[in-house]
């Protein structure tokens, strides 16, 4: 599966760079739920942010920008 660099705009992610999986077109989801691993590999009970794709940066990567937080379990 390939991969996309992407850089989170607004929210709580603002400023964090990660790798997404890639479309056959070589752009990122169009919306992403950013979860909070608790550093065992599991997710922490808390809110889901979701992020929507916004436009390439023009050095092959993406930005997604912040939408809303949903509360635990909403977004499921």
């Amino acid at each position: 599966m390939r991969e996309v660099t992407v850089r989170f705009v607004g929210g709580p992610a603002h400023g964090l760079v990660r790798q997404l999986p890639a479309g056959p077109d070589g752009a990122p989801p169009e919306r992403w739920i950013m979860r909070h691993p608790d550093g065992i590999g599991t997710v922490q009970a808390g809110p889901d942010h979701l992020y929507q794709r916004d436009q390439p940066d023009g050095a092959g990567g993406w930005s997604m920008r912040f939408v809303r937080t949903d509360p635990l379990g909403v977004s499921e």
